[in-house]
């Protein structure tokens, strides 16, 4: 047999067997068949004159291309209205940008009103241990409470795709805090694993997984509330041990001496235990004095929205706030600043941001004319199709007034360490700050009075799911 004629033979059979299903993924309903496919090529060629343009794009990074260069000058890093400078820390490569910027704002806090005089230096690492306890206690409560719906349920299914995670708000900050106190930073300093935080909280949300399928068990065997309860604590062991050896274990009781400005003691160091810290430093309950402000422009705005299961203690407060338009954030942040109080603040920082220069504005790369097409989306837009929401917390330190009173670009002290940007902060223009930021935390004395009764609503209820409700991190 001619083994050429034996190729072709099965080739062709092979073709006509294909044949009925090519023909079917052509023509079926919704595909791209070969007349829309040259209809496509013919459209999307790069012509003639574009070619040195294609050839440009793919040799080299998009950024630098899109760069207006006419927006590339030095940034004026001149503010009318600043608040005293902190020292600058850094999350590395962790999730935990809520937890920097609240602790910002409680350290700048204190600072303030001892006219800086003393000054303070909390531990991430504490907060951040217990935030964790308390989420994998979150978790595995929720299992419980939703076991009699099924697995494929929309809100069990929430629970078993995010048993934890490293991300928050400041709601978290608050509650925590109250709850277990704080510690100096060098009672309790960061370790590898709260610094690096991707391997611990993929074993820790196996290690929850597991254990939720076990409760989802005991509860369809009729186990009684007591069993349940005492199966989660023995759990929660398992969980506490794996976070103290990568954290590392929350101290009990420590001596420490506060500093001035210069990190020199002042007086002689003295025995506290978290909680008696917390109330030497931030002296008073955080939860009802602040409100947080979200620009939503797909909600009615001086309306209160809260966030089913958006809490990182069980018993904790969901993420409660009142939706308002840019020009009243803007009004509070300003009153707040000019009395020298920084504030927790958050935003799609990966949009039009200028790494090099920590440099924020609406025009600094020129996307539409690279690609010859235009990107017309408002700030709505984005949010609802995913395209924009908050992403990066930080603490907001100061803004720029022109004649008028009217804010004219911002800056921010950021968690990513004192050689980023300009001396650890971030530097925005007023447009990009109406375009991409979205939550405030202000305190009520700063807050307009309709704003105020606003807070005091009945909240909608808006489920996590929601676009704009991922977490700070």
């Amino acid at each position: 047999m001619n083994y050429r004629k034996t190729i072709t033979l099965g080739a062709a059979l092979g073709l006509m067997l294909c044949a009925p299903s090519f023909m079917q993924a052509q023509t079926k309903g919704g595909g791209i068949d070969m007349q829309m496919l040259g209809a496509i090529e013919k459209a999307g060629t790069p012509a003639a004159g574009e070619r040195a343009l294609a050839n440009a794009i793919a040799s080299n990074s998009i950024d630098d291309l899109a760069k207006n260069f006419k927006n590339a000058g030095q940034v004026d890093t001149y503010f009318s209205v600043e608040t005293p400078k902190q020292s600058i820390h850094d999350q590395k490569s962790s999730g935990r940008c809520w937890l920097f910027s609240g602790l910002n704002v409680l350290r700048a806090n204190f600072a303030r009103e001892h006219k800086d005089s003393m000054r303070v230096e909390f531990s991430q690492a504490y907060v951040f241990f217990y935030d964790q306890l308390e989420k994998a206690n979150l978790f595995l409560q929720g299992v419980i409470d939703c076991a009699g719906k099924p697995m494929d349920d929309e809100r069990v299914m929430f629970f078993f795709k995010n048993p934890i995670n490293d991300g928050g708000t400041f709601c978290g900050v608050a509650d925590l805090s109250e709850k277990y106190g704080l510690v100096p930073m060098e009672v309790m300093p960061e370790t590898y694993s709260a610094e690096n935080t991707s391997r611990m909280a993929r074993l820790v949300s196996s290690k929850l997984r597991e254990y939720g399928l076990e409760l989802r068990t005991m509860v369809a065997h009729k186990a009684s509330a007591s069993k349940l309860r005492q199966r989660k604590t023995e759990m929660l062991g398992t969980i506490y041990k794996m976070l103290a050896m990568t954290i590392g274990e929350p101290v009990k009781s420590f001596e420490y001496a506060f500093k001035d400005k210069n990190g020199k003691a002042i007086g002689r160091p003295r025995t506290y235990t978290p909680k008696e810290f917390y109330n030497a430093t931030v002296g008073h309950p955080l939860n009802g004095t602040f409100i947080m402000a979200m620009n939503d422009p797909r909600r009615e705005y001086y309306k209160t929205y809260e966030v089913e299961y958006d809490r990182h203690t069980y018993d904790g407060h969901n993420w409660k706030y009142v939706n308002l338009p840019m020009t009243d954030i803007a009004r509070m942040a300003i009153a707040s600043l000019k009395d020298s109080a920084k504030m927790y603040s958050s935003y799609d920082v990966g949009k039009q941001f200028d790494r090099k220069r920590g440099y924020l504005d609406s025009d600094n790369y020129d996307y539409a004319s690279l690609f010859g097409t235009t990107f017309p989306m408002d700030k709505a837009d984005r949010i609802r199709t995913f395209d924009s929401g908050s992403t990066h917390a930080m603490t907001l330190t100061a803004v720029d007034l022109d004649d008028n009173g009217n804010p004219t670009k911002w800056k921010v002290e950021n968690s990513w360490g004192p050689s980023y940007g300009v001396g650890g902060c971030l530097i925005m223009t007023n447009r990009w700050f109406n375009d991409y930021m979205f939550r405030l935390v202000v305190d009520k004395k700063y807050v307009p009075v309709n704003i105020l009764k606003a807070s005091e609503q009945k909240p909608v209820m808006v489920m996590p799911e929601d676009p704009l409700f991922a977490e700070d991190e």
